[in-house]
């Protein structure tokens, strides 16, 4: 029987930043993987990259973008950042997403966003669901000064909703390296790609029909 899930935001909820920026990397004529590097930096990792420095709430927006913008002219590239996160959106309907945390809830399960963010991000993204209706909690990054992949955030994550047994919870983000690392502390992890198979996954380890 599931007992909680824990929902990633953007790339679950909202456009994968990791996948809705193909079309600006081929604009800037580099590849996919090449870009993401340049903003993201080893994003499989926790270091001191100033983009993890911005979602584990030690550095800024403005920070994170301007070393981005020196890394890309380093290379040649001319990279601007109102172009780069205008990028990220695409059309897929999520609506399905919403309405399987509402099923959840009304079954007495509970729900945490555990988000990768910033702090210049936060009156914005709780805008576009009704997040305190759906969730018992929110693990925001950059307010607890911790960041995905680092286990201690799950955990932390976990304490909070207070759950024990973590064969119980359910973990779905659009990175795979956070959802192997939420899947090696025992939880079950769903890699969400597209909505549908994620969510028919999750139905199906819940139980619902």
């Amino acid at each position: 029987m599931i007992e909680a899930v824990f929902w990633d935001f953007g790339g679950v909820f909202t456009a994968s930043p990791f996948h809705a920026v193909r079309p600006y990397s081929a604009l800037l004529g580099i590849a996919h993987d090449e870009l993401l590097d340049l903003v993201f930096g080893p994003y499989h990792l926790d270091t001191d990259h100033p983009w993890h420095r911005l979602e584990r709430g030690e550095g800024t927006l403005a920070a994170a973008m301007a070393a981005a913008a020196t890394a890309a002219q380093e290379r040649g590239v001319a990279f601007d950042a109102r172009a780069f996160f205008g990028a990220m959106r695409d059309d897929i309907d999520r609506t399905i997403v919403v309405d399987t945390v509402r099923e959840l809830r009304a079954l007495g399960v509970r729900n945490c966003i555990v988000t990768n963010n910033a702090k210049e991000f936060a009156d914005s993204w709780r805008t576009l669901i009704p997040v305190d209706e759906l969730f018992d909690d929110v693990v925001d990054s950059s307010a607890v000064g911790l960041r995905k992949p680092n286990p201690a955030i799950y955990e932390l994550a976990l304490t909070r909703l207070g759950v024990s047994d973590r064969s119980a919870t359910v973990f779905l983000d659009d990175f795979e390296p956070n959802v192997a690392a939420a899947r090696a502390l025992g939880m079950h992890g769903i890699l969400v790609e597209h909505p549908a198979p994620a969510m028919a996954e999750l139905r199906r380890l819940a139980g619902l029909r």
